[in-house]
């Protein structure tokens, strides 16, 4: 069943905005009566049907409202730095939002290239993401943070920062994380982290972690962080 974002469901019926109508009447061609699947991005699934097929102002209406739709019973939060090649970043957004992931921070390191992402593009990736994995919750996309701004406002959980740096002691994953425990998980860029900020999060209480014996890609890094917390929450 074809899933559809829109983010100001209220009431028994909804209007699609321009965007998704006409991938619903002219490009899936969907006509009245076709059971359909919404998601508000507030962690609601809604099932329903095409009552008024228009290629401008579809209308749906809502038969069935599933709350706190496959709602976790933890919080993951991702601060990682922004890559030089944006599809690599971008790769990124879509696989952890797929797997699972409530918020992301595009964090401003000492190797950090690129310092700024696509606000816009990165949040229409979330919701095709959201749509294809039937996340009902959107994934919270945060305003760049520098990397010293950042390890002072924590949140709740335990903090942990990935790093490859075989002069530090690192733990697994697995070591330091415990079932339904809040977690955010710091990944650095091309370069890794220097010392200096190493030694900063660690003086803030971040646990020092690794992700197994290879020297992973920061995109692959993030993606392979988001997937140990998910394998150890089910």
């Amino acid at each position: 069943m074809q899933i559809f974002y829109a983010p100001n469901i209220n009431g028994d019926t909804l209007i699609l905005d321009e965007k998704e109508s006409k991938h619903c009447i002219r490009v899936l061609r969907m006509t009245k009566g076709t059971p359909v699947r919404l998601i508000d991005g507030k962690g609601n699934l809604y099932e329903g049907f095409i009552s008024e097929p228009d290629s401008k102002r579809c209308m749906i209406s809502i038969s069935e409202i599933k709350a706190d739709y496959e709602k976790r019973n933890y919080r993951l939060h991702i601060a990682i730095s922004p890559l030089k090649n944006p599809e690599r970043f971008e790769w990124f957004i879509e696989k952890s939002v797929e797997i699972g992931v409530d918020e992301i921070t595009p964090l401003i390191c000492k190797n950090t290239e690129k310092q700024s992402v696509k606000n816009e593009r990165i949040n229409n990736i979330i919701v095709s993401a959201m749509k294809q994995s039937i996340k009902a919750a959107k994934t919270v996309l945060n305003e760049p943070y520098i990397f010293n701004d950042f390890i002072t406002h924590t949140g709740k959980g335990i903090n942990m920062i990935a790093h490859c740096n075989s002069s530090f002691e690192r733990a697994k994953i697995s070591e330091v994380y415990m079932k339904n425990e809040s977690a955010v998980i710091m990944i650095g860029p091309e370069g890794d982290f220097s010392n200096d900020e190493i030694s900063a999060a660690l003086r803030k209480k971040f646990i020092p972690v690794h992700l197994g014996s290879s020297r992973l890609r920061t995109e692959t890094a993030g993606v392979a962080a988001c997937h140990s917390i998910y394998f150890i929450n089910q």
